[in-house]
């Protein structure tokens, strides 16, 4: 079975509810041979066992494709990048929140709950990247978060660790984070900025502003040349790849 089957396949098993035995041919579609369906039947999520899982709450297909995500990128064919990035974008539109087209998803991206993402037109999420989704996390229009970006959403307590706080994040039109950056619960990044690498940004970030250091702080307005949107041209791999559906 080549690629282009293999996608078809996984795609009508995504589109008509995944359960264990739909699981498990997937498993066997991305490489993993012969896993034991009454393993799959037993699962239970890491996610299920963190408080926000009683708000959220996991149907079996939400399960069992938040499974498949993590499970792919454990598997050679993950390296693949026109089978792979295929397989990110299905699993996230039928399990995030919402997703625009030409989503871009590379490898090792990890979150809690698919359920609290929201994700524009041309998004890019680069490798490594952990969306703590507890109270929502919106990627919207060309927005790209870089390599090894950390975003929360939740806090505790410091006299009290079972006591915690929410908020949601928000990365506006074409705005980018990078490389290392953590961004912190409540915080908005606003359009068309840029968050210079290894920043820890706690407090919103004015639209079409540079910040860095750890707290960010203002560092410049971006030097966009007159240049808005679409115009910035965020083609993130070569010719656009994967940037054309």
């Amino acid at each position: 079975m080549d690629v282009a089957d293999r996608l078809a396949r996984a795609d009508q098993i995504i589109t008509r509810g995944v359960d264990k035995n739909g699981a498990a041919e997937i498993l066997g579609l991305i490489g993993v041979e012969s896993f034991p369906v009454e393993m799959l039947a037993e699962l239970t999520l890491y996610s299920e066992c963190l408080p926000k899982a009683v708000d959220y709450g996991f149907t079996e297909h939400q399960r069992y494709l938040q499974f498949l995500w993590d499970a792919f990128d454990r598997c050679p064919m993950c390296l693949n990048a026109v089978f792979a990035v295929p397989v990110r974008r299905m699993i996230a539109k039928s399990l995030f929140r919402r997703v625009g087209k030409n989503l871009i998803v590379e490898e090792g991206v990890r979150f809690n709950f698919g359920q609290g993402i929201e994700c524009g037109q041309g998004v890019f999420i680069n490798r490594g990247t952990y969306l703590d989704a507890k109270d929502g996390i919106e990627l919207r229009d060309g927005s790209a978060l870089a390599e090894q970006v950390t975003i929360f959403t939740h806090a505790h307590s410091q006299s009290n660790h079972v006591i915690r706080s929410y908020a949601k994040v928000t990365v506006e039109e074409y705005a980018i984070v990078y490389s290392g950056s953590m961004i912190m619960p409540g915080v908005t990044i606003g359009a068309e900025a840029v968050v210079a690498a290894r920043s820890l940004v706690t407090h919103d970030v004015e639209p079409g502003m540079m910040v860095g250091g750890s707290p960010a702080k203002p560092l410049h307005e971006c030097d966009h040349q007159d240049r808005h949107g679409a115009k910035l041209n965020h083609v993130w791999l070569l010719d656009g790849r994967f940037q054309d559906e």
